[in-house]
């Protein structure tokens, strides 16, 4: 095996911390670009009118989205990006059915850039990564499902910024800190209906 495909793999595994700066001297990323155009050659279809795009676990990892490329994807209702080294969010523009997006076990720190898909989008994940704040959820009106799960989130407070999300039904947000806040799973169960009565499911639970 490879110096650089270990290095990858323990990352993954975060078993070694690995910045993205680090990697690059090692190997390049791989681009929206191409990663698509490896997913048309493996699925015999075009991207630019599927429904369902995955492109997880890429290798080498993406570590940066574009939003041009994105931009094509007019059909698309689900986009899986999870288990790579994505640093942050990039406008949606162009994905105007765009449902559900999977950005789990990434490096992403902050929630942004979802105001172009604000009316359609119904399912976030985001577990896995690096966000300490509920910001910049609240344009999204349509919201059912939110899995932000082992993130940074230190209070229950930060909930009180899903109030706006009328429409959401399903939270999962085991292992982030503020459950240390709690003596249990039930009394952080409690906690997290009080600030959001209207949930049906919580942690996987109803």
């Amino acid at each position: 095996m490879k110096l650089s495909e270990l290095i990858l793999i323990l990352k993954f595994h975060r078993i070694i911390p690995v910045s993205a700066s680090q990697t690059r001297k090692v190997v390049a990323m791989t681009t929206c670009a191409q990663a698509i155009k490896a997913w048309e050659a493996k699925s015999e279809a075009s991207a630019d009118e599927a429904t369902e795009i995955k492109l997880c676990f890429q290798t080498p990892p993406i570590n940066k989205l574009d939003t041009k490329v994105f931009g094509t994807l007019k059909k698309c209702q689900k986009l899986s990006l999870s288990t790579n080294m994505i640093d942050r969010m990039v406008n949606l523009t162009g994905m105007s059915e765009l449902k559900i997006l999977s950005l789990g076990r990434n490096n992403i720190k902050k929630i942004e850039k979802l105001e172009d898909v604000a009316g359609t989008l119904e399912q976030l994940w985001i577990s896995y990564n690096q966000i300490a704040s509920l910001d910049g959820l609240s344009c999204l009106t349509n919201l059912v499902t939110l899995y932000c799960s082992n993130n940074l989130i230190k209070s229950f407070a930060e909930l009180d910024k899903l109030k706006a999300n009328e429409q959401l039904r399903d939270v999962v947000l085991l292992g982030n800190p503020m459950y240390s806040e709690t003596s249990s799973k039930e009394e952080a169960r409690i906690e997290i209906l009080r600030r959001l009565p209207n949930l049906k499911k919580i942690d996987g639970e109803f």
